[in-house]
């Protein structure tokens, strides 16, 4: 069983072994979401009393594990800075081999080295050229930050590192045989032995762009994505990926994809409806009252529609109202000198009053009030004002859910992620693979179908096929 640790941009992973396998035969990760910007992790947040007034009550397990999770983050950075450390070694050596090449001849038997002409000199400026593209490209392509610390490694990463690795160690094992003990002094040969170096370096560099990035640019996969809780469905077309590598693309997209998780809104009709359904007789044709499911289900769902209509009208008429009172004070402010007028966040905090309970009412009444807080209300209007934005602009936020980064980190409900599949983590998607990224309140079910192969056909259409004679008779009938 693997741990991830998300710090908001950056995945941390760190393995352990279950006493108990959860799926038998095959792997489980944890995936640990936190804020990097805060001062504390946002699994803080989930440490709240367990009563039966909270509204996302967490078991003492849940507790427990969170907290060993977070302990154990400290060893997760040493293996992530370990991994940094090594990366930057590797670089190292590989830079400076060419140019102990061409420096180390000097240094050991500089007074019998030939003159270096003309092309031996031009050589210089080859190498030093191809030296900077070297060290920019990989700095654009290896030295980017981090988005996800992968479970298992990431094969053709490791793949380059090694081939890398022994391309340098083949190059410096000749240099010692032939050059150094020999003291060869063709100091032009030497230089184009630096060079064949160089230029072999951009081709594997070469190399791993293809691997890297181009491969999985051409889409062989669908994915289709399913909440379990409330059914949200979203289809993603992916390459030639990993399913570890897959889960961290469907993680990052589901934070802008998906609604916000409202576990309180699954159950929002059925609280309050219930003291009304508890008065009331529903009677058969023989007389006998009884209360059916199926009329309980209908008038729990109607009377819910009926307060979010209602809610929602007083709502729009009290944000209409207060933009129209906004406008009336900024005509009057035109009249004023400029040392009296308002700024956005006076003007704001002016208004906010006139709509703040029909505000409050409609959170309430659609179990939106844990996802917007008094502050960033105030914030959004204070924006609103200063963009010039209408009432149905500023209400967006609260009429319809938006995706989970829509709101605040600390609001974020999904923090911690397993990742179940019956395969290998390393392996390739394939046609109708299936594997669940869990976390506390709900689980996202992902199906992967294979993109069919399109066969095209031509078909030649003669151009005098759409031509035609209209022939009109002289004589007609009068």
């Amino acid at each position: 069983m693997q741990v991830w640790k998300w710090y908001f941009g950056q995945m941390y992973l760190k393995s352990t072994r279950p006493k108990v396998p959860i799926v038998e035969g095959g792997f489980t990760l944890f995936i640990n979401l936190s804020c990097s910007n805060l001062s504390r992790p946002i699994g803080y947040p989930l440490l709240m009393p367990v009563t039966g007034t909270s509204e996302h009550s967490l078991s003492q397990e849940d507790i427990v594990r969170i907290s060993k999770s977070l302990d154990d983050s400290v060893g997760l950075d040493c293996k992530h800075y370990l991994n940094v450390a090594l990366s930057v070694i590797l670089g190292l050596v590989v830079f400076l081999t060419p140019l102990a090449f061409l420096i180390l001849p000097h240094l050991l038997w500089a007074d019998r080295l030939t003159a270096c002409g003309t092309a031996c000199e031009g050589l210089f400026i080859s190498v030093a050229f191809k030296l900077l593209i070297l060290l920019l490209a990989v700095w654009a392509l290896f030295f980017r930050p981090p988005r996800a610390g992968l479970p298992r490694i990431f094969v053709f990463r490791a793949l380059l590192a090694t081939l890398v690795l022994l391309f340098v160690l083949s190059y410096w094992l000749f240099y010692g045989v032939r050059i150094l003990d020999s003291q060869d002094e063709d100091y032009q040969g030497i230089v184009q032995y630096a060079v064949s170096l160089v230029d072999a370096l951009l081709f594997i560099h070469y190399l791993a762009i293809v691997l890297l990035e181009l491969r999985q640019l051409q889409p062989f996969f669908s994915l289709c994505v399913t909440r379990s809780t409330d059914g949200a469905t979203q289809h993603y077309n992916l390459g030639q990926l990993s399913i570890q590598r897959a889960a961290v693309v469907i993680l990052e997209n589901y934070y802008k994809d998906f609604p916000v998780h409202n576990p309180a809104m699954l159950t929002a009709s059925k609280s309050r409806a219930a003291k009304h359904l508890a008065g009331l007789k529903v009677y058969n044709v023989d007389g006998e009252f009884t209360t059916t499911r199926a009329y309980r289900n209908h008038f729990i769902y109607t009377e819910h529609e009926r307060r979010v209509r209602k809610r929602r009208a007083r709502l729009v008429v009290a944000v209409e109202e207060a933009f129209a009172h906004i406008r009336h004070m900024q005509e009057e402010e035109q009249k004023k000198a400029p040392g009296d007028v308002m700024d956005p966040r006076e003007a704001a905090q002016a208004i906010f009053p006139s709509m703040a309970r029909a505000l409050q009412k409609y959170l309430r009444t659609t179990r939106q009030q844990h996802l917007h807080s008094m502050e960033s209300i105030q914030q959004h209007l204070a924006f609103c004002i200063t963009n010039n934005m209408t009432p149905k602009a500023f209400l967006e936020s609260y009429l319809t859910t938006g995706p989970t980064l829509q709101y605040g980190k600390d609001r974020w409900l999904a923090r911690q992620w397993t990742l179940i599949s019956e395969a290998s983590v390393t392996s390739g998607l394939k046609d109708g693979a299936v594997f669940l990224l869990k976390c506390i309140d709900f689980s996202l079910v992902v199906t992967t179908k294979k993109i069919p192969y399109i066969q095209l056909a031509e078909e030649f259409i003669d151009p005098k096929s759409h031509k035609f004679v209209l022939r009109l008779q002289s004589e007609t009938s009068v």
